[in-house]
């Protein structure tokens, strides 16, 4: 079960900071703290850190876009809220959290300036924070209920859905009013029953300063409980957005950096032996390759000497020695192209046999290739001996032309060996 350490900075004319543990079920792990900034740092002690920053200063609302996430998103953000802004896009720094079941995504809205100087005093200070959280978010979301929670001039507020947002200098009512939960008593044709549930927080001092006000909620609403904080408001806030509440503002050019260092440091062993084996195998393939080269070097002075002996008159280098070896064959009159008149012969010897209806007229044969003058009754006769002498594959047999002569067909037929 990790620890998390929650840190409240206060406002510009609050300098001071308050802190407390706790764990990511939502479990106190201590009791609260306040101080200057460095003193919370010292508390730290290496454990995950959450910062909570003035809701005041940050927009919390939620969009329908059917972008899923990633810098598509971040760029789309700026477009959906533009009409609720009232400062330019480009001086605003947007992040969004995880899709509710209702298709909306929530996001928070603030100041680039500002994020800028959060990030300066976290510096500062020495705080690496894992997420920077406006700290409305910390009020629980219970669906079906609206909630509320008071913290001295400000009133946290949420539906228990995709509406949540702070208001200053008002009352728990005012907040249900201005989100359309509640009709505004004050105007004298609004009449009839209202219904809903409220959860409220607050400390003792201001459940007594509001008495008046939960008084009235009461008569207005089906049920409305409020329930005390003896600690303060942070130990409520943060055991909330410790369990994985809220919308983390450190995304984009917030975001935290990958440490690829540390990353491939566990890998850094393997990586040298690999690196070593990759050295290695280069080096053999490079004393292989010098040896075959030494090796071609020594063959072709041997050849070529032994070439020289044959033909002492030609003392042109030997660029290729097949064609050398193939050139003195066909000096010395062998045979250097593929057996192939034999074995016609016979295939065409069984193809007549087949068409006992034809006769050869001649047979010539020259490079290769037999040409044969076979007279036969009819051009299908003469098709059949075709297929007939092509149809073992090593030979290949074409029509080469057709003459009528009397009765019968002559024809030239050429036999040469397949694929060539």
């Amino acid at each position: 079960m990790a620890e998390i350490f929650v840190i409240r900075l206060g406002s510009t004319s609050e300098p001071g900071v308050e802190w407390i543990a706790v764990d990511d079920n939502g479990t106190r792990r201590g009791n609260p703290g306040s101080g200057p900034l460095p003193q919370a740092a010292a508390e730290v002690a290496g454990r995950s850190v959450i910062v909570l920053v003035p809701a005041t200063d940050v927009l919390t609302t939620s969009v329908d876009v059917p972008i899923r996430g990633g810098a598509r998103l971040r760029a789309a953000l700026p477009f959906a809220l533009e009409e609720n802004l009232a400062d330019d896009v480009d001086t605003l720094h947007f992040a969004s959290g995880s899709r509710r079941e209702s298709g909306h995504l929530p996001v928070a809205v603030v100041a680039r300036s500002q994020m800028d100087e959060w990030s300066s005093v976290l510096d500062e200070a020495g705080i690496t924070a894992s997420q920077i959280i406006a700290e409305n978010y910390g009020l629980a979301r219970i669906p079906g209920t609206m909630s509320v929670l008071v913290d001295r001039d400000c009133v946290f507020f949420n539906d228990g859905a995709d509406i949540e947002f702070v208001m200053q200098g008002v009352r728990p009512s005012d907040t249900l009013v201005a989100a359309g939960l509640l009709t505004d008593r004050s105007d004298d044709d609004q009449d009839g029953e209202q219904t809903g549930h409220l959860v409220a927080y607050c400390e003792a001092a201001d459940e007594e300063r509001l008495s008046h006000d939960w008084i009235s909620l009461r008569h207005e609403l089906n049920s409305v409980d409020v329930n005390l904080l003896p600690d303060g408001v942070l130990p409520r806030l943060a055991v909330t957005v410790a369990s994985g509440s809220g919308v983390n503002l450190l995304q984009g050019k917030y975001g935290a950096k990958t440490d690829y260092r540390s990353q491939l440091r566990p890998w850094r062993n393997a990586a040298v032996l690999l690196l070593g084996l990759v050295v290695t195998g280069v080096v053999a393939k490079g004393v292989d390759y010098y040896r075959l080269a030494q090796e071609e070097v020594a063959l072709q002075a041997q050849f070529t000497e032994e070439y020289r002996q044959i033909r002492p008159g030609d003392t042109r280098e030997v660029m290729d020695p097949v064609n050398a070896v193939r050139s003195i064959k066909q000096g010395l009159g062998a045979a250097t192209g593929p057996q192939v008149f034999l074995p016609s012969l016979r295939e065409l010897s069984d193809a007549m046999s087949q068409n006992s209806s034809a006769s050869i007229e001649t047979i010539s044969y020259r490079a290769g290739v037999i040409d044969v003058r076979i007279t036969s009754p009819d051009v299908e006769t003469l098709g059949k001996i075709q297929k007939s002498v092509s149809a073992s594959g090593q030979f290949q047999a074409s029509i080469q032309s057709t003459d009528q002569v009397a009765d019968q067909i002559s024809s030239r037929l050429q036999i040469r060996e397949a694929g060539s």
